[in-house]
Order: C-alpha cells, then structure tokens, then sequence
C-alpha cells in the first residue's frame, strides 16, 4: 500500500463482521476499488461528507496487508497506526487475552480482555498517533455528523480481531460450538452468565496480593526438631487484597476499604464486583486464593508455611501470568546472589615483586561465593543455607526469600582447580563458564592485584643505558609495556602500524632486562640486514650474530638473528640453546598454528615471548589465536574451545558477506581477553600524528578498454553457468577463479591471457588498459615533480603484472627496478639503497614479498595498481613509505576499474576497515559464501557507471 492510501476501521454490532476500509484521501481510487464508502474531509472552513471509492477487506483479509504496512515507511500514518492496533490485537490473542460474551442482541461474540496497564496504555498511544483519515466515517444516524472516537474505535477493532480469530473448526471442541461457528448464533439465556464473565472489562480495575510475615512463624533451623509436624499447619502469612484502577495507576486501596465504600468516589460502583471476578480469574493460577471467594469480604488470606513457599516460588509466576502481581514485605527485599570467585590457596607469584605468575605450579581454587547484598556470607552461614530445605531462611536475624539454585550451589560450592593461566583468563573477562552457562566470577587476593596490574596505567620508564636513540613518548610507552608482560612472565604483541618504531622498542627491551642469556630474533630472510643494521645503531657494542645460511652460530651474548625456514629445519638445536628472550617480527608468518613453522617455534622455551606485527589478524580470529597461544601459552583456551566461544560469535556478522553488524557483547568479552596482552597503536592516534607529515589517500577511477570491457562480460556469464550447477568446495573454487580473472581482466588484458608467457613473446601493452594508461598519466606528473623527478612506489599483488608493467615502463626510458619474492636477499638491500639514494625513480614490488620489513621513505608516492581486498594489507604496504623518518608528504593512489568488481569492493572496503581496526579480518574467501543472486551483482559488469 502507497502513502496515497489510508485506512479505516468500519465497526459492526456483531463484532466479527466489521471491515476494513482503504481508501485515497485524494478521491481517486484505491487497487481494487469494490464499494463506496462516507467519510467526513474538510471543507473550507467547516467539514463536509462525501462518497469516495474503497477497498473493503474482511479483518481476517485484512491483517497481513496492515501489519505490512506497519514496517513500511512508505505507508499513509492512518494506515500504519491501523497496523500497529493489529500488532497488539495478536499480541492480546497470543496472551490469552479473550474473553467469550454477547453483543447487545444476545449474540455470541468473544471480546479482548483482560486489558492491563501496559494495554491501556498501548490502545491510548495508538489512538493519539491515528490520523483524521483513520476514522473519517461518521457514526451512523447522527445529525449533526460525528466521528467516532478514536479510543472507542480501536477498542471495537481489539474486539474484532478476537472474534475473528478463534472461528476455525478446532474451536468447537476448546470453546463449544456457540464461541466457533462464523454464522452468529442467538443465546437470550445466557445474558446473566455473559454479564459475570464480561464484567471488568472496561471498569478498568485489576488486584494483586500484598504479602505479610506473620512474627516468629517461620522458625529458625534450631528449632526445626522441636515441630515438625506442624510445618505445614502453622500460620506463616498473610496474603492482603489491593485493588488498583487502570484510569489512575495511583490509586490503591485494599479490598475492605473497597467493600467498605471508601473508594466508591474513584473506583466506581461496578469495581467491587470487578475484584472479585479478578480473584475468580487469579484462584485459576493459584488455587489457594479460592478459600478469598468464600469470605464476605475477599480482604485476607492466612497462608500456612507450605503455602507461603509455593508463592515464593512457582505460585508467584503464575499469578504474575495470569496479571496478578505479589508484592513481597520489605524484610523479604534483600538480595541473596551467587558469583564464581577465584582466589590462590597459596600464592603463585606476586603482581608487584617481579615474581612470574606463571613460574609457579600451584593451582587456583574456584568456588561459588554467596553475598547477601553484596556482603559475602561465612563457610558457616553458606553451610547453614545448603541445610535449608525452605524457601525462606533466617540468615543475620533477617528473612530471605532463597532460590532453589541458590541452594544447589551452597551445597556444591566447589566448582574445581585452575591453572593459573586459566584463572588470569578469567579474572580479565569477569566471566566463566560453569555447566555450559556463562556466569559472573571475580577474582581475590594475588589474583586480582594481577590483574589491576595488568589493566591499570603504566609505571613511566627511562631510556636504558647503551641505548643510542631518542625514543618518543610512545615509544617510552611500549617499552614499559614490555618490560611489564616479560617481568610478570608474561608474553605480548606489540602490533603497531609499521613504521613506528617496533624495531628500536624491542632492542631498548633487550638492554633494559639485561639478561645473562641472549635474544633470539626470528624473522623474514629479507628482514636479516635491517634488523642486524638497527642493532648495530641504536645498541652499539652488543653482539649480534646470525644462525642463517653458511652463518650457523648461537655464540652469543647479546642478539641471535635466524629466519623462520631456519626454525622449521633446525627447531632442535634452536630448542637446546637456553634464551632470555624469544622474539618472532612480522608474526603473522605463523598465523597459522598448525603450520610446520609455527609447530617448530612452539619448541623453543624462554622465559618471555614477543610477537612484532603490524596486522595481528588478516583473516579470522584464528590467527589471533595463534599469536597469542604462543606468547601466553594456555590464554585463550585451546583453538577450537576459542572458537566456539569468542571467534564464531564475533565473526558471525561481517558485512564484507553481506550481514551488516556484529554481536558488540561477544566483541567487549573477547576485547577484556586480549587487550592487556596486544598493544596496538596506530598512525592515527593521538601523539603520534604530530611525528608525521601528512599522508593523503584518493581512489582515481579507471575506465575499461573495449577489449577488457568484452572479456569481462565473457568471463561473467561462463563462470556463472558453472557456478550455478556447482555447489560445495568446487563451487568455492570456481568463485575463486572468477574473481582473479576479473582482477587480472582489470589490470590488463596481456596478464589474463598470459601473452607474456609465451615463448618469445613480446605482448603489445599500451592502449589496452584503462589501469595502464592512467599509471602512465601519474608517473609522468610524479617523475616530472621539482624538475628534479620524484619517487614513487608501485604495488601489485601479482608478479606476472610487475614484469609488464617493468616491460612497458623500459620501452618509455622511465628507470624502474622490480622486487619480488624471488630477489635474493642481497640484492634486495642494494635495490634498497640504490632507491633510498635517488638513483631509480619507480620501485616495482609485489606486494606480498615487499609489504613488510622494508624502510622506503624516499618515496613521496605509493600506487596501488590493483587492490589487495584487506585494508591492513594495502596499509601494511603503504607504510614502506610512510613510517618513522619520513619528511615529505605522501600521497596514496588506488586505482579502481569503474563498472567492476572492484568498484563495488571499494565500497565495502569502509566497513570492512572498521572491523580491520577491531582486530577482524576476512578477505576474497567471505566472497564465496555469498548466493549465485549476490554475486552476479557483485560482478556485473555496469557500463552506466560514472
């Protein structure tokens, strides 16, 4: 239904057969225009009636079209407020909220009610919102003309609904054949009964029960062998009568002053009959209340013990079922709670001496502690509790309702034994998982100085001595960070953006713990001369050997440096060398745990473990994991545990597939996990920002040739047969394979033909590619900048693309040099050098081999010549230029084909950064999840793009 159309409710004596109308407030005819319908529209300045053409619906017919309308923005108001009055119309079915009983003529007809509070407060809010166009019909054979009103007509269309509903051949058999039949049937002899069961309402009173202790009748566990057998006999209480008026929440009396005409003036005459029809319904959920009905005035009601203990309990649910509130005494309103506490039989380390936590072998006890708001309870008084069999118990000369769980747990306070790392997990969350259910635990003495040590600000430190650097504040901040986790025996990660510094923090580590044994450093091979470089300048005089290649020794004092192929072949020796330090740069080359790599250095041992990386997480949590596993061994849990508690919930919504949103509770409890043990700091933060120039980023779009316009179309509309008829880990690979085709169709026809490959071939590369032509127009305005040639980096995440793109820029005399993974090392640092000097203006790199390790900041430029569909990947790269020594303002250029796929992932690139910076990957492998319906969007190729 259009905005044009409104809505109005047509009532009629026989409830059931009321209407819906729909109609065009305009005068045009609504869809399927059937009858005329009256209604009353301004006129000047007075009103008039007309005739106007309208859609009559049954309400049975027309419930989906307003609940429908009720989500649709688009909907006229009086439409809408039409559907929300059907929402609460099936909300009071649901409930039960029906009552059968006769119209005016004595024919059956079922009503909405018992209405409580919160429905006279929903029917009044929706009558408020309903526009003029909602009750526009005048009521019939009044002169002069009137509306209904809207409160009246909503409580007629409330009545409609449920006479409408239970017509169906089941009810016969539930309400009897008079309530079931659609046809009205006539039933003069139950006009007394019908007034009995109506009654109330519209009155608009409700009850509820006003609890009171009898003194000394509840006895202490003393005396529970002095009478037994009187348990069940003695006086415990007494339930009281109020009556409340739904027109005036506040007014509350109790039912004697009701009978006693005391509250004729506010209630009304009709309100006593009303309580005790309420009663009536209420003894249904709690038949005690019946004993109420044979008093003369159904005031008070004495409760023994046993029935005092069924309306602690179940009897007070149902009751409050059936609209019936229990309001317990004051002496009853303290809080018994139950919380999993965590504390050291004997201490295993201290938060404050230096003592590693995790040196000790001692394990953590964890047990239920009860608190009487919020004050802990003594072993004897949660003795005295697990030997209570009541529902009520005297504990500090006060009466406290118990929950039956509560008692479970007294008697079986003993939850088991930690080991300290699981403690530590635990007392960061402030959760644990007892019996499947996730509950609130807190932990005491060592334990929680720990933990306030670990969440706490960091103690300011000072350079160490030997180090020849000025470090910056944030720097200072790391190192202190550091010097915390490896003194308390505990690993971390230092995850800053790159180039902040990561490599002069960890040697400032080194010389501030001044072990006796050395460090060992585990790194790219690219990375071997960089790190042997940084040490050899900002540590002079400390030792530093490689145990790489024909260089294999661990004689050393000071800095071991080694390679992770090394680790992967030679993990025994490493393991037999005793280290004060084991650190792992660009970590994320064992994100993998179950990779050989990653096994291997798993073996060597050291009393502390750091992992250097700029992207703790490409991919999925999972590779948090793994990082983290191994600096703190034990932290998160083994890995498929972690995953089924924190990595499935978090990544579960990740609008790169298309969901939208993330569970921000699942996100907060993993945070508390991991956060003392990660510190991430960004190029963006503040203090950091004033160390660099400035960086700015701009997407240039790149039209397709016609050529690369024909074979994408052709790849699109081949692939999708297949992947339509494909389905499991094939499909996954045939969208897969899409996906790099269209990439490489982007970057350039040559590269998805392999024409280069073929022998002797020297493929014709310019004028075939929008991309090509568009790096051509940048590199000559960077070259040309100053009149002295600027520099400029330019990534691909493909090799075959680089060797093209070396091969066009040779034939325009522009000097490049080409990095890829299979540049040995040596010649890597001479490509670095020769760049850093100014001797080649365009540095070719594939990104994956050249996106860590690194230092470029020649370049003023950086180009990403196709897109690498995670954002910290593309930044990771990016930051070979704009890092810590850089001086000259960088400028970043992306180049996207329009029309294409890539168009369209640089959209979702936005979000997709979000979740980067919550540590949250995904990448190209969320894209084969999506349906054949999704991805035919994603790839289409839109020539009317701009």
């Amino acid at each position: 239904m259009g905005a044009e159309v409104a809505a109005v409710f047509l009532p009629a004596p026989l409830p059931r057969e009321g209407r819906i109308a729909l109609w065009c407030p305009d005068g045009a005819g609504p869809p399927g225009a059937d009858a005329e319908i009256t209604v009353v529209r301004p006129h000047g300045t007075g009103v008039r009636s007309r005739k106007v053409p309208a859609r009559v619906l049954s309400v049975a017919d027309a419930l989906p079209l307003l609940l429908r309308a009720r989500r649709t923005r688009a909907a006229h108001p009086a439409t809408a407020a039409w559907g929300a009055a059907a929402a609460h119309a099936l909300h009071l079915v649901a409930r039960g909220r029906m009552l059968p009983g006769l119209t005016a003529s004595d024919h059956d007809a079922w009503r909405a009610g018992p209405l409580d509070e919160d429905d006279v407060a929903q029917i009044r809010g929706i009558a408020a919102a309903l526009p003029p166009e909602g009750y526009a019909t005048p009521l019939p054979g009044r002169r002069p003309l009137r509306l209904p009103e809207p409160q009246a007509l909503v409580r007629a269309f409330l009545d409609a609904v449920a006479d409408t509903l239970p017509r169906t051949p089941a009810a016969a058999h539930a309400a009897g054949a008079p309530f079931a039949a659609a046809a009205a049937q006539y039933l003069p002899h139950a006009r007394p009964w019908a007034v009995e069961a109506a009654a109330g309402l519209d009155a608009g009173v409700k009850v509820s029960l006003r609890l009171d202790l009898a003194q000394h009748a509840l006895f202490d566990a003393a005396e529970e062998d002095a009478a037994p057998e009187e348990a069940g006999e003695r006086r415990a209480g007494a339930a009281v009568v109020q009556v409340h008026s739904l027109a005036d929440p506040t007014r509350v009396v109790d039912a004697a002053a009701l009978w006693a005409g005391d509250a004729d003036e506010h209630f009304g005459p009709r309100a006593r009959i009303d309580a005790v029809l309420a009663v009536r319904r209420a003894v249904a959920a709690w038949p005690p209340l019946g004993r109420l009905l044979e008093q003369d005035v159904p005031d008070v009601l004495a409760l023994s013990e046993s029935e005092l203990i069924d309306l602690l309990g179940p009897g007070a649910a149902r009751l409050a079922k059936a609209g019936v509130a229990v309001h317990w005494p004051r002496e009853l309103a303290r809080s018994l709670t139950a919380t999993a506490v965590v504390r050291a039989q004997a201490a295993p380390g201290s938060a404050t001496d230096g003592t590693p936590f995790f040196d000790s072998d001692e394990l953590l006890a964890f047990n239920w502690q009860l608190a009487l708001d919020g004050d802990p309870l003594t072993e004897r008084e949660m003795d005295r509790l697990a030997e209570s069999h009541r529902a009520v118990v005297r504990l500090r000369d006060q009466w406290v309702v118990v929950d039956p769980d509560l008692v479970r747990k007294a008697r079986k306070r003993e939850l088991g034994l930690l080991q300290p790392v699981d403690a530590l997990a635990v007392a960061l969350t402030g959760e644990a998982e007892v019996d499947g259910e996730r509950v609130p635990a807190v932990p005491t003495g060592r334990l929680a100085e720990l933990r306030d040590r670990l969440t706490r600000g960091l103690d300011t430190v000072e350079p160490p001595p030997g180090l020849a650097a000025t470090l910056r504040d944030y720097q200072l901040r790391g190192l202190a960070w550091l010097d915390l986790m490896t003194s308390l025996g505990l690993g971390g990660c230092l995850a800053d953006d790159m180039g902040l510094g990561k490599t002069v923090t960890l040697i400032a580590l080194h010389l501030r713990r001044a072990r006796p044994h050395p460090t060992l450093v585990v790194c790219p091979a690219s990375l071997l001369g960089n790190w042997q470089r940084e040490i050899e300048k900002f540590a002079p005089g400390v030792p530093v050997t490689r145990f790489h290649s024909s260089a294999r020794t661990l004689d050393s004092s000071g800095f071991v440096l080694t390679t992770y192929g090394t680790v992967r072949t030679r993990a025994a020796e490493l393991a037999a060398h005793t280290w004060g330090m084991v650190v792992a740069d660009e970590a994320q080359h064992v994100k993998n745990p179950h990779s050989a790599t990653a096994k291997a250095l798993r073996t060597i041992d050291a009393p502390a473990r750091v992992a250097l990386t700029g992207t703790p997480v490409e991919n999925n949590l999972s590779e948090l994991w793994a990082l983290l596993d191994w600096t703190t061994p034990g932290l998160l849990g083994p890995l498929k545990a972690f995953r089924a508690r924190h990595a499935r919930v978090v990544e579960g919504e990740v609008p790169l597939q298309g969901h939208g949103g993330t569970d921000p509770e699942a996100i907060e409890r993993l945070a508390r996990l991991v956060r003392p043990f990660i510190l991430r700091r960004k190029k963006s933060d503040p203090g950091i920002v004033p160390e660099l120039p400035p960086k700015t980023e701009s997407d240039h779009p790149a039209p397709l040739t016609r050529e690369q316009a024909s074979l994408y179309e052709a790849v699109v509309r081949e692939s999708m047969a297949q992947i339509e008829a494909a389905e499991g880990i094939g499909r996954r690979g045939l969208v897969m394979k899409l996906l790099t085709s269209l990439k490489q169709i982007c970057n350039h026809p040559a590269q998805y033909l392999k024409e280069a490959e073929a022998e002797d071939s020297r493929p014709r590369l310019a004028g075939r590619s929008g991309k090509l032509a568009l790096l051509d127009e940048l590199l000559d305005t960077i070259v040309a900048e100053d009149g002295s040639g600027g520099s400029v980096l330019v990534f691909t995440q493909y090799v075959s693309m680089a060797k093209l793109l070396a091969t066009h820029l040779a034939t325009r005399a522009i000097p490049c040099q080409l990095l890829h993974g299979g540049t040995p090392v040596a010649e890597r640092e001479r490509m670095v050098d020769r760049f850093q000097a100014g001797e080649v203006p365009v540095f070719l790199l594939s990104l994956k081999a050249a996106g860590t390790g690194l230092n470029l900041t020649r370049a003023g430029h950086v180009v990403h010549f196709d897109r690498w569909w995670n954002p910290a990947v593309e930044e990771q790269a990016t930051d070979r230029a704009y890092r810590i020594g850089q001086t000259q303002p960088v400028q970043v250029h992306r180049l996207i084909t329009e029309g294409t796929v890539e168009d369209r992932i640089a959209e979702l690139l936005a979000s997709k950064r979000a979740l980067a910076d919550a540590v949250l990957g995904s990448g190209e492998a969320a894209l084969t999840e999506l349906s054949d319906r999704e991805l035919t969007d994603l790839v289409s190729l839109r020539r009317d793009a701009s």
